[in-house]
């Protein structure tokens, strides 16, 4: 099934307090930062615009879009939150989001996943995915805060994997 089986997803998206836009190859040094905060190896910034350019040619076959978010007062990158394939499909993708440290805890998340919650149903899409490593807590929250109902667990390299499903709209 192609995307145009379903609407492309607005890659603008704005809340009271966020921006949801377009990667911009002026993110590569922010976005290499937020991944670095993972603890793991960091990719080079060289390596990050490489990943931006795939990002914007995945969604231009896709119609999905993973967003960089940007606090509207202060005008910075607090991280990124979309849709992307994942483990799941083009027809029924996943959510993802990632922030800063310094932005968790203020509601960025909750707020910028349910933009893009809005957006799915924009696209004519049924249902959602997330999958969340279980030991991460705050992603549950939000999820639940989101309508995301649990499905199953899958085990995978890194450990237990929680797959949780919402029906849209």
């Amino acid at each position: 099934m192609s995307k145009s089986t379903y609407e492309t997803m607005p890659f603008h998206l704005e809340t009271e307090r966020l921006i949801l836009r377009p990667w911009a190859e002026s993110d590569a040094a922010e976005f290499c930062a937020l991944l670095a905060e993972r603890g793991k190896e960091t990719p080079t910034v060289e390596r990050i615009r490489t990943a931006i350019a795939e990002l914007l040619t995945a969604t231009e076959s896709t119609g999905i879009a993973l967003l960089p978010i940007q606090r509207r007062a202060e005008g910075d990158f607090i991280g990124y939150c979309g849709l992307i394939i994942g483990r799941s499909s083009v027809e029924e993708p996943e959510i993802a989001y990632e922030l800063f440290q310094r932005a968790q805890g203020h509601g960025y998340a909750t707020e910028a996943a349910g933009a893009v919650l809005d957006a799915a149903v924009a696209t004519g899409r049924k249902r959602l995915w997330a999958t969340v490593g279980a030991w991460n807590t705050p992603s549950f929250r939000v999820l639940e805060k989101l309508g995301f109902e649990r499905d199953h667990v899958s085990t995978e390299d890194n450990g237990e994997v929680v797959w949780l499903t919402r029906s849209l709209p």
